[in-house]
């Protein structure tokens, strides 16, 4: 995870940066006595040269419990995008199928799921890309349109799980439809491809 210190940044600031990653919750609130501020400041300041927020590393690791307390004191973390992708939070956790605190992140902002990062993609078809099958059906449970959008090149999820090889959350995907699955299935992207044509290229005959 590659994060960089500001200049002039406060020792305090570095260590919540730390408790994130060891998931310290004890730590994080000894830090917030000693400056109560300092979530809000994260907010505000957005942390220019820090390529993600506290809450982006504690989801990364898998800390249950500190992203729980974060959410606690400051909810407006969960909008928060990072300098990397432009992820928010749930995508970070969807990529890494983390589900439970996939589950916290909706419960705190049911609309991420609509959020899109700088490709387009919205969290669950970062879910589909990295094959995360369970983070796939409860992203689609939580809200199935936000499987239903394109990519900025004009890919659907569908393309993507092709593209990637994912072939068993194509699979998935196809049984949680209730749409028309066939006009999903038949939609071209940017350049005139369909999910077959895509198929046809990467020699995927499962797909065909």
């Amino acid at each position: 995870m590659d994060m960089q210190i500001e200049k002039g940044q406060s020792v305090v600031t570095t260590r919540l940066y730390d408790a994130a990653l060891l998931g310290d919750v004890p730590f994080l609130l000894d830090l917030l006595k000693e400056d109560p501020v300092i979530l809000e400041r994260c907010i505000i300041e957005k942390s220019s040269n820090i390529k993600q927020s506290p809450l982006h590393v504690a989801v990364a690791m898998g800390h249950l419990e500190f992203v729980v307390e974060l959410l606690r004191r400051k909810p407006k973390l969960d909008e928060m995008i990072d300098n990397l992708k432009g992820s928010s939070p749930l995508h970070i956790a969807s990529a890494k199928g983390h589900l439970q605190i996939i589950e916290t992140l909706i419960d705190a902002k049911p609309n991420m799921c609509f959020a899109r990062d700088q490709e387009g993609r919205t969290p669950i078809f970062v879910a589909a890309v990295y094959g995360q099958i369970d983070a796939l059906g409860l992203l689609h449970r939580a809200n199935p349109y936000a499987a239903q959008g394109r990519t900025n090149d004009g890919e659907t999820i569908l393309h993507l799980c092709v593209i990637y090889n994912q072939l068993k959350a194509l699979e998935r995907l196809l049984e949680m439809v209730d749409y028309d699955g066939n006009q999903l299935i038949n939609s071209r992207d940017n350049d005139g491809n369909t999910v077959l044509h895509l198929a046809v290229i990467g020699k995927h005959s499962e797909v065909r």
